[in-house]
This record gives structure tokens, C-alpha cells and sequence, in this order.
């Protein structure tokens, strides 16, 4: 009889569309191509595989889920100290306790999907000695090594609906929008959403702007008759000034800023500046809720049908990948060694200067 290959699914960090779509891959394509398989789902991310918690997964429990958000499994976050553990609230190591589910459940692989800091854990998971398979998911699309990440695109979709919506009201009463969108460290959903929504100012954390020209971009606008503008801001945007204090410094300033995030800070140095009513839209969480868009479910599906190919193969400590239009894999170390920020110098950017969008630095 052949050995039985057992493999457990986690969801690790947020969620995001395209979770269950890449679960349905994996399923689908491991049971079309091994006869003697268990899959074990982990519930709420690393939590299960911490407590042991579970469930059995079934051909039947990968049908029907392709458009479904969020993830039938759950999610958690644990925490990680860089390069060294994941520890519990007291600072202990959480990986002996992952490494004896791992062995008591005889699992061949881990099949993780999560953003950045997962696949960071996951890499110590490997070096504890576990098999493990990533897959990228994230709405940043900060994750090195691929083009692109499912849910990415979804949320694309929503934040640049959202400016579309606000363009009709900001026009009717010629107000300054500012909207605020997810990307703590990286621009690529504000650049993205930004260009498709046809924002006029686009602040972006790899880009420190200066407010004197977001409000130079502003009051440009206006002498040429425009009477309304809309900023669209990455929640980690930084001023030339936040830009080169200290981490320390920056937590002491947002504890002693009188205004809760930094659209609404610049929302209140416009209308300081110029007078003109200047309102901020956040849509959080909605960027990464909902059914995924077309394309992230092709993504997800050809990624999950990739981690399948990886674990028929017995090819452990890779990365599933897009790159150049091909879905390949890489090393994990290497997906997991650095983040991908936007590069200053990227093609959309300059589009974006080309037709007259403004970043703040000039």
C-alpha cells in the first residue's frame, strides 16, 4: 500500500480575497493527483497548528468556496521577533508546540498562506526542521520575489470604486477629499487605486511629501478652474519631516497628535492653509473583504494548483511566485529575506508625473 501524504492548510496574519480560492486549488489539485492523501485545515492561522486544532478536509469541503472572502479556516496573528520566534504574550517560544502537532499529525508538508511577516515565520518554521510551501497573499503586494499577490487586485478594485463614488460629491461641493487607503509600508495599492481613480495628489510611504506642495498641487488646480481635488494617502505616508525621526520619536508623536491618522492631519493643514473644506474618507477594512475579483481567483487557483505540483514533487521550502506573466516558485529564504517597496523610479509612477498627478515632493 503507498504511504499516506498529509498535508495541513493554514491562513496565517489577515485576511484577504482569494484565501479560499487558493485553498480550493490546493484541494482540488492534490486529491486529482495523489490516491492516498489526508488534508488537515488549521483552524484561526497558527493557532491551530499551536493548539492543535483542526479539522479534516474533504474533496466536498473545496467546493463552492471560490468566491467566497475571508477564509473557512480563520486567521490569527502570532507574534514574531524578526529572524529569531514566534513567542506567546510572555515571550515564549511557540514552536515546539507547532513542531509536535507537526510530528504527532505525521504531516509531509505546511502549506501557508499569509503576507510578509508569514512568510518570514514560516521560514523559521522550516529552519525548526517542518516541510513547508508558501503562497503570497496580501492587498499591499509587498512580498518579494513575485509580481503580484492574490488579493492585491481585489482590493484595487474596491479603494479605486471609492474614489470614483467621491469624485461625483467632492465636485457638487468643491471640497478636498482626502482618502485614506491600507499600505502601512508600501504604495502599491494607493499608486494603483490612485492612477485607476484618477486622483490628483498621490501620497505614497517610499515618497515623503512635503504639504507645501501638496497644497502648491491644490491651489494649482483651482486657478485653473478645477474646483475640487482628491488626495488619495497610504495610511504609512510620511512627511519630509516624520521622515528622519526615530521609530521612538515617530510613536511619540502619534500619541501626542491631536489627530487620529495622517489623512486627517493633512486634511486639517489644507483647510488651514487655503480655507477650502477638506474631508477625509477611510474604507478600511473594506479593501480587503468581499468575494475576490475575477483575476484573483485565477491567481489563487493557479498558485494553489503550483503548491500542489510542489508537494508531488516533495519540492519543500519554496515560495509559489508570478514573474514575467509565468507562475514558478522560489526559495523561501529569499521571499522572506526582504520586503518589496515600490521603487521611486517605477514606470507607473512616472505615468502618474507624466499626466500631472502630484506626489508631494515637488
Amino acid at each position: 500500500m503507498k504511504k499516506m501524504t498529509r498535508v495541513a492548510l493554514i491562513t496565517s496574519g489577515g485576511d484577504c480575497q482569494g484565501l479560499n480560492a487558493a485553498m480550493r486549488g490546493i484541494g482540488k489539485a492534490l486529491y486529482n493527483r495523489i490516491a492516498n492523501l489526508e488534508i488537515f485545515g488549521m483552524y484561526d492561522g497558527y493557532r491551530g497548528l499551536i493548539d492543535g486544532d483542526y479539522k479534516f478536509m474533504e474533496p466536498k469541503d473545496f467546493a463552492g468556496i471560490l468566491t467566497e472572502g475571508g477564509t473557512i479556516l480563520g486567521t490569527s496573528r502570532q507574534k514574531y521577533v524578526p529572524g529569531k520566534d514566534i513567542v506567546d504574550d510572555e515571550g515564549n517560544s511557540l514552536i515546539p508546540a507547532m513542531k509536535d502537532t507537526y510530528n504527532r499529525l505525521n504531516l509531509d508538508c505546511l502549506v501557508i498562506m499569509g503576507g510578509n511577516g508569514t512568510q518570514k515565520s514560516a521560514k523559521l518554521l522550516m529552519d525548526a526542521g517542518m516541510n513547508v510551501v508558501t503562497l503570497p497573499k496580501t492587498i499591499d503586494n509587498d512580498i518579494w520575489g513575485t509580481d503580484t499577490t492574490f488579493g492585491f487586485q481585489s482590493a484595487v478594485d474596491i479603494a479605486t470604486n471609492v474614489i470614483d463614488y467621491i469624485h461625483s460629491t467632492a465636485s457638487s461641493h468643491s471640497r478636498v477629499f482626502v482618502v485614506e487607503l491600507m499600505g502601512r509600508d508600501a504604495g502599491w495599492l494607493t499608486l494603483h487605486a490612485g492612477i485607476g481613480s484618477g486622483a490628483d495628489i498621490i501620497l505614497i510611504p517610499e515618497i515623503p511629501y512635503d504639504i507645501s506642495y501638496v497644497i502648491k498641487a491644490i491651489e494649482e488646480r483651482r486657478r485653473h478652474g478645477k474646483g475640487f481635488s482628491i488626495v488619495a494617502v497610504a495610511e504609512g505616508a510620511k512627511s519630509v519631516t516624520d521622515q528622519v525621526l526615530t521609530e521612538e520619536e515617530s510613536r511619540r508623536r502619534r500619541e501626542e497628535s491631536k489627530h487620529s491618522t495622517i489623512s486627517y492631519e493633512i486634511a486639517a493643514q489644507i483647510e488651514a492653509a487655503i480655507g477650502q473644506e477638506a474631508r477625509v474618507t477611510i474604507p478600511g477594512h473594506y479593501q480587503r473583504g468581499g468575494p475576490p475579483c475575477p483575476y484573483d481567483r485565477v491567481l489563487a487557483t493557479q498558485f494553489g494548483a503550483a503548491a500542489a505540483e510542489l508537494i508531488v514533487n516533495k519540492q519543500y521550502g519554496r515560495m509559489v511566485a508570478l514573474q514575467d506573466g509565468a507562475v514558478v516558485s522560489i526559495p523561501l529564504e529569499e521571499a522572506a529575506s526582504r520586503t518589496k517597496f515600490l521603487p521611486t523610479d517605477h514606470q507607473l509612477i512616472k505615468v502618474a508625473r507624466d499626466i500631472g498627478i502630484s506626489f508631494g515632493d515637488c
